[in-house]
């Protein structure tokens, strides 16, 4: 199990990473480039966390009878999330409308990876054979580098956005 362990702390220490950068977002105000950075960031920390995990964890997950509705509530989690990063980007980060939905998007975010980290993972780990956790380690950091080469920022248009 000590492969198993390795992947989900590995995956802990990208969730502690975006904990940071929603914090560091959520201590600027306005449309400064402070923010535009931290955001661009943080949206493609996510989307390649995510297309990762789901490659690497979820995909491996779904073929256990016993964690696939686990596995779909996350995988579900993770479309939403990506949903909502595109709709903030394309709304005004100057207006108090950006803010409101920034604050949703970090309470689901957080949320999301507790859930994770306190409900899915130790379960998931207690089904992993040792293929299965030799494979999910390796998977996972050969598809976040990729990911994150290939991530962007893909806001709805701004007329799009939901008000």
């Amino acid at each position: 199990m000590a492969q198993a362990q390795e992947i989900f702390t590995r995956l802990k220490q990208d969730h502690d990473d975006h904990r940071e950068l929603l914090d560091k977002i959520e201590d600027t105000s306005g449309d400064t480039q402070e923010r535009r950075d931290l955001f661009e960031m943080f949206t493609k920390e996510v989307k390649s966390h995510a297309a990762a995990e789901e490659q690497a964890v979820y995909a491996t997950m779904l073929r256990k009878p016993e964690t696939t509705d686990a596995t779909r509530h996350s995988v579900a989690e993770h479309q939403e999330l990506d949903e909502a990063l595109n709709d903030l980007a394309a709304t005004d980060m100057s207006t108090g409308a950006w803010l409101q939905k920034f604050k949703q998007v970090k309470h689901d975010y957080l949320h999301h990876i507790e859930e994770e980290e306190q409900d899915h993972f130790p379960e998931f780990e207690e089904k992993l054979t040792a293929e299965d956790e030799r494979q999910m380690a390796d998977v996972f950091e050969k598809r976040k580098d990729a990911e994150l080469k290939d991530a962007e920022v893909t806001p709805v248009e701004a007329s799009a956005a939901k008000e």
